[in-house]
């Protein structure tokens, strides 16, 4: 959640919560076959970090909104680190891949949206390059397991305790509004953070990159790369530049 990531104490816990884990290793191996990435919403910088450290030697571009997850990311200062978003900061066919993880597709809540940020990512790639993203799947309802009885217990760095509670306060039209609280003994008081996601179909998702000048070159439902399924918990996509529609603009 952006607005609970401006505060850079709270981001020093984003990668105690979400580590290097299965989707870290997919989008990795990725990166290591590409000389130029943009990792869109790059957060703490887990990725490129693992790219870094792994001998990635090209050009790594990591662009994130909130100041919080950039204080953190800097701390590798071989990357370089772009506070802002799509819509303030542009790129011309200088990638060979973009990413865009952690599902940070789904803050986008129109089609608009959307729109706007595949073609701002189309332009920023070369003819041959790709864009790699994932959405959570409708049909596996996550929102559902997004309860306090689920909560994370995490130890930070300094020692301190803290426990991480999901609620979701509204389900209607595909968007899903919850609050995110991070709450320790040691504190005056807890942290909570609200935000609305949107979660999208596979057909619709589709409808939207072609209308961008993008094809699907493949798709998942899990990170071993297994087909997507109605159930699966993931959309995993991985788009070429294709022909845009008649009425389209590069």
């Amino acid at each position: 959640m952006a607005d609970a990531f401006e505060d850079a104490d709270l981001a020093a816990y984003y990668d105690l919560i979400n580590g290097f884990g299965p989707d870290t290793g997919f989008y990795l191996g990725l990166v290591l076959a590409a000389d130029a990435v943009l990792d869109v919403g790059c957060g703490t910088g887990l990725l490129l970090k693992a790219a870094r450290a792994s001998g990635h030697t090209g050009r790594l571009v990591g662009l994130d909104p909130a100041k919080g997850m950039l204080v953190q990311a800097r701390r590798e200062p071989d990357v370089d680190w772009i506070r802002g978003d799509l819509g303030t900061i542009s790129f011309d066919g200088e990638f060979d891949l973009v990413v865009m993880t952690g599902h940070a597709f789904q803050v986008f809540l129109t089609d608009d949206e959307v729109r706007a940020q595949f073609t701002a990512i189309r332009r920023a790639l070369r003819p041959d390059g790709r864009f790699a993203f994932e959405t959570r799947n409708p049909g596996a309802r996550a929102w559902e397991r997004w309860t306090p009885e689920n909560a994370t217990e995490i130890v930070g760095h300094d020692g301190e305790h803290v426990r991480v509670e999901h609620f979701v306060e509204r389900v209607a039209d595909g968007l899903v509004t919850m609050t995110e609280t991070f709450s320790c003994p040691d504190w005056p008081e807890p942290r909570v953070d609200r935000a609305t996601l949107r979660f999208t179909e596979a057909d619709h998702l589709d409808s939207l990159l072609r209308e961008t000048g993008f094809e699907v070159a493949e798709r998942y439902g899990s990170w071993d790369r297994t087909p997507l399924t109605g159930t699966s918990r993931e959309i995993i996509t991985i788009a070429r530049p294709g022909r845009l529609p008649a009425t389209g603009r590069r």
